[in-house]
């Protein structure tokens, strides 16, 4: 089946393409009298808005949401949520020279062998402007957290190689970088100016930190926690790796140094990262997702036509430098999304 929906019992459906009319997404089992911030949802959307840092695109999207049903007086009614973001700065000019171009580290060679056929429009499905659907979902699953005292935040752990020293979570959003350490958003600042001198992109790190999680969540076998967590962030189209608590590091840990001590009151560490079998511990979910850099660069690339001929390719346009910081609210949405649909099975047995 297509896979164009996620969850269980809170499905998300998302739809659109870059340069369509608009995107967006239906919210199929939402429960009824949840009440909607409108305003804390648009705060939530902006976070992901271009133009926030010197990172980002020059497009100017306002990505100002309209809640077209499951809406009334403020309150979900318990019927499906359709959710519509226009396009409205979408210039496909600047693809018209590469349509018969593959570029290098974009979809655009498998989504032709796939499908037969493309949208070249700044990559059609394809694009990163589907995640503003996402983080819509996403705003809507953190009112219902919201209820629960649960809370979901996601910051910069590394940017083009420079690493945050402390994290203080409120710093991360007194920046344009979403990072929570300020003592290195200069060197930062610094790393992407001269990264978008030379036309070129970077990567990163971000960690996203769930806290007042209940014990209980997850199913065996495989809609574990976590393996649903992973499957969430993956599904973003930059992420290319995931780890949670300790990740890659317990491959040099002793069994000694990787369990954590169960005390009375909780946990004396956390290489869990919160989930133990696949099924929350209580304690903070902490994950991180490993994201390349932006594919479109100035630096001319080796590539070939649709005809397969070898072809020389530098793209010009409107691209970020780093996904990195628009993304983290996308992963931010897509584990409230993961969250929520656990309460709800967990809801469901119990």
């Amino acid at each position: 089946m297509p896979g164009n929906s996620f969850g269980k019992l809170f499905k998300i459906t998302t739809w659109g393409e870059s340069h369509g009319k608009a995107v967006g997404v239906v919210i199929d089992g939402c429960p009824p009298n949840i009440e909607i911030d409108s305003l804390a949802i648009q705060k939530m959307m902006d976070r992901r808005r271009p133009g926030g840092s010197s990172a980002s695109t020059s497009r100017k999207e306002s990505d100002k949401i309209q809640i077209m049903s499951g809406v009334f007086n403020h309150k979900t009614t318990g019927t499906p949520i359709m959710i519509w973001i226009e396009n409205k700065d979408s210039d496909s000019s600047a693809y018209e020279k590469y349509k018969d171009i593959y570029r290098p580290g974009h979809g655009d060679i498998t989504y032709q062998a796939k499908y037969g056929t493309r949208d070249w429009r700044g990559g059609g499905r394809a694009s990163a402007r589907e995640t503003a659907a996402r983080v819509a979902a996403g705003a809507i699953a953190k009112e219902i957290l919201k209820k629960e005292n649960i809370d979901i935040c996601a910051y910069t752990l590394e940017l083009g190689s420079i690493k945050v020293k402390k994290i203080n979570i409120n710093e991360s959003f007194n920046n344009n970088y979403g990072c929570p350490d300020n003592s290195v958003v200069k060197e930062i600042e610094k790393r992407v100016s001269d990264i978008k001198k030379k036309g070129d992109s970077l990567g990163g790190i971000v960690e996203i930190r769930a806290t007042g999680v209940p014990m209980g969540l997850g199913e065996p076998v495989f809609d574990k926690l976590d393996a649903d967590l992973a499957k969430a962030l993956m599904s973003i189209g930059a992420v290319k790796g995931v780890e949670i608590g300790t990740g890659f590091r317990v491959a040099e840990m002793l069994g000694s140094e990787n369990n954590d001590p169960i005390e009375p009151d909780g946990y004396r560490s956390n290489n869990s990262g919160g989930i133990l079998a696949g099924i929350s511990n209580g304690d903070d979910i902490v994950i991180r997702s490993a994201v390349k850099p932006i594919p479109s660069i100035m630096i001319e690339q080796d590539t070939i036509d649709t005809d397969k001929n070898p072809k020389k390719i530098s793209i010009k346009g409107r691209h970020d430098i780093s996904a990195i910081p628009r993304i983290n609210v996308v992963c931010e949405a897509m584990v409230s999304i993961v969250i929520v649909d656990h309460l709800l099975r967990q809801r469901a047995i119990s």
